[in-house]
């Protein structure tokens, strides 16, 4: 049995799991619905797992990652998430993440990770390669060229962290084309319509943030 923490801002995706997890057997040390919440109860409780949505208010799944490799590296991290894109993937292993499921295949096989990671082996969704929704010549560079500058510049500001309202008061346009562009930007790359999907990109490719 281990203890394992989750953190996940949808409330039934964050109970389902919770059941699922109990069913197998093991011990939820925590259930958070933000980032920092889950970033602070890890350093309080420290699990053997804690299984993180990327997506989630105040610090996102992948911000946590980094910060546990210093502060309490013994937790073992698994993402839990819709995002299937390459550089997202690519990124949480160089942050050194243990295990990689996308939510859409979670109940068949959130089991064999969470195996998997408790005997120090590291688990990625089997269907991630047929999964990724990006061409093997489009790397985070390529997916930049295809975006104006404007477009570029409010990429980065969202990368900084960025209101929507502050965007527009500093580049001197309107809330609505900000949002007009954010539509274009996802677009371009390829983004699931998911809450912060931007952001995370912006925090893990866009260069000179």
């Amino acid at each position: 049995m281990a203890n394992i923490l989750i953190s996940d801002d949808h409330p039934l995706t964050l109970m389902g799991t919770k059941t699922y997890v109990e069913s197998l057997g093991h011990h939820i040390a925590e259930l958070c619905s933000n980032g920092i919440t889950a970033f602070n109860m890890i350093l309080q409780h420290k699990p053997d797992i804690a299984i993180l949505d990327i997506n989630m208010p105040g610090m996102n799944g992948m911000e946590v990652l980094e910060k546990l490799q210093s502060s309490q590296p013994k937790t073992k991290v698994i993402l839990l998430t819709m995002h299937n894109e390459i550089s997202i993937f690519n990124r949480a292993k160089e942050l050194n993440v243990k295990g990689y499921v996308l939510k859409e295949f979670s109940t068949d096989v959130l089991e064999d990770c969470i195996n998997a990671v408790l005997n120090n082996e590291t688990w990625f969704n089997p269907e991630l390669s047929g999964q990724m929704q990006i061409n093997t010549d489009s790397g985070s560079e390529i997916l930049l060229d295809k975006l104006t500058f404007a477009e570029k510049k409010i990429v980065q500001l969202i990368g900084r962290q960025h209101t929507t309202k502050e965007i527009a008061l500093m580049l001197f346009i309107s809330e609505k084309t900000v949002e007009n562009h954010r539509s274009n930007i996802m677009k371009k790359l390829a983004l699931p319509a998911e809450k912060n999907a931007l952001l995370v990109w912006a925090v893990t490719n866009m260069p000179g943030r």
